[in-house]
């Protein structure tokens, strides 16, 4: 896991780059948000979908509730970044629009896109 820090805005986010899949349950969630906590001291992540576990897109799953609960009750922003065109369930459809419509949790397409919304909440 490779860990950069981009300050834009006087706001500084963690890119978060990594070959291996870094959230696959809760606890990996919670120690990716110490880690990069403890390393930059930001509150905003930029993470690729590639780095999530599928079962997060499964809704069925529950993960990604539980997951998104503990950003916000750790007070973190996050905007993952991928192609999400592949997805079709209208639960996770209706859940990204939300929250690219919230202040928390983005599903954006590019890093540049990421960066804005997380320099813009």
């Amino acid at each position: 896991m490779d860990i950069k820090t981009i300050i834009r805005n006087n706001i500084a986010i963690a890119l978060v780059n990594s070959e291996d899949q870094l959230i696959t349950d809760v606890q990996s969630a919670l120690d990716l948000i110490m880690t990069v906590n403890y390393e930059t001291g930001s509150n905003r992540i930029i993470l690729n979908k590639s780095t999530i576990t599928e079962d997060f897109f499964k809704l069925s799953t529950c993960l990604a509730g539980e997951i998104l609960q503990k950003f916000i009750n750790y007070d973190v922003k996050v905007a993952i970044t991928g192609d999400f065109s592949i997805y079709t369930s209208k639960p996770l459809k209706d859940l990204m629009y939300e929250s690219n419509h919230g202040k928390d949790l983005f599903f954006v397409s590019t890093e540049d896109e990421a960066i804005e919304r997380l320099t813009s909440v």
